[in-house]
């Protein structure tokens, strides 16, 4: 099964705490874990152990990852640069590990698509990397939009926290004049908008504002768990309406409420979400994986049936339990965001 992952930070990872997803998973384990035994991590900050590398993303079927370019807020150049750099390594990854490929036109995801399919084994899988900023503050203005979708970036989210361009995550807010000009610029590009984090305020302005494409990379349920974080069942209709796909988050967290470490979380407590989702919209077609993984966490908060990216497939097992046909397995493993792309990408 091709299994689509529409939210990873990879290059934060690999250039902040050198978590290079051409290592070994067990090779980024062990030099992590030799940094903590060091003392060389923050003070009073222990990683939670990694789940992503490529050879992970092979072995599991993990065919399409859509790969964040992120940066903490910090003064404008320093940010700036920063998400330069990510997107420079993103390229590096795909010039030296033959076996990732940067995906960014409708032509390029149907070659992948091919050359996935006529894979002779796992080893053989190539892994696809569609390019999407999380909270927009990096873009100095609007205006370097369109050299950053040169460089590949597809999609854009604008909020995180509180950004320049809009409310966000624990700050509520509007769009901002300069939330509105990113949203314009975009539309002139024909970039997809990815409204995970956006402030309820800022989520309505956007939807009413901006014409093109839409999803939600990385997004959960408010009826389970409550907090702004989460979509309201208004949120998911709207999404739904413009055909957008959700990315279900498996931080847990994010799935069951008030969770605390150590506190078991099952798939079926995935599943609750990918119910909700599905009967507020009427139909599977709306619903994806988003991950998230090693987004700030790591195996000691996901449910406990994973141990790398690589168990990704296992919903696809609890979704049959669950009474899911085939078709709609397919669909919210990888199949709802590939028929999103083909529509959403540009031609070339």
């Amino acid at each position: 099964m091709f299994v689509v992952d529409a939210h990873e930070d990879i290059a934060l990872n690999a250039l902040c705490f050198d978590r290079d997803v051409r290592y070994s998973l067990a090779r980024i384990r062990e030099l992590e874990a030799a940094r903590v035994a060091a003392g060389c991590c923050a003070p009073g900050w222990t990683p939670e152990t990694a789940l992503v590398s490529v050879r992970e993303h092979q072995r599991g079927g993990i065919g399409l990852v859509f790969a964040t370019v992120f940066t903490l807020p910090r003064p404008q150049d320093e940010m700036t640069a920063d998400a330069e750099a990510q997107i420079g390594y993103y390229h590096d990854l795909a010039d030296t590990d033959s076996s990732v490929k940067l995906v960014g036109s409708r032509a390029s995801l149907r070659t992948f698509q091919r050359d996935w399919s006529h894979a002779r084994n796992a080893g053989e899988r190539p892994v696809g990397l569609v390019l999407l900023l999380e909270g927009a503050d990096s873009l100095p203005t609007p205006d370097v939009l369109p050299h950053w979708q040169e460089r590949g970036l597809r999609i854009v989210g604008p909020a995180w926290q509180a950004t320049k361009y809009a409310g966000g995550t624990g700050h509520p807010g509007p769009l901002t004049p300069a939330g509105r000009a990113l949203l314009r610029q975009m539309d002139a590009l024909n970039m997809i908008l990815d409204t995970s984090h956006l402030a309820e305020e800022s989520f309505w302005q956007a939807l009413e504002s901006f014409d093109g494409p839409v999803i939600a990379s990385h997004s959960n349920c408010r009826a389970l768990v409550s907090g702004d974080r989460h979509l309201s069942d208004a949120m998911i209709r709207a999404l739904a309406e413009r055909d957008a796909v959700i990315g279900m988050v498996l931080a847990n967290a994010f799935i069951v409420p008030g969770w605390e470490l150590g506190q078991p979380v099952t798939l079926d407590d995935v599943i609750r979400h990918v119910d909700h989702v599905c009967q507020i919209t009427g139909s599977s077609r709306h619903c994806g994986i988003g991950s998230d993984f090693d987004g700030g966490f790591g195996i000691e908060s996901t449910p406990d049936a994973f141990e790398s990216v690589a168990d990704l497939p296992l919903l696809a097992d609890a979704l049959a339990r669950h009474g899911y046909s085939e078709a709609d397995i397919e669909g919210i493993m990888g199949g709802n965001w590939l028929r999103f792309l083909a529509a959403a990408l540009p031609p070339e």
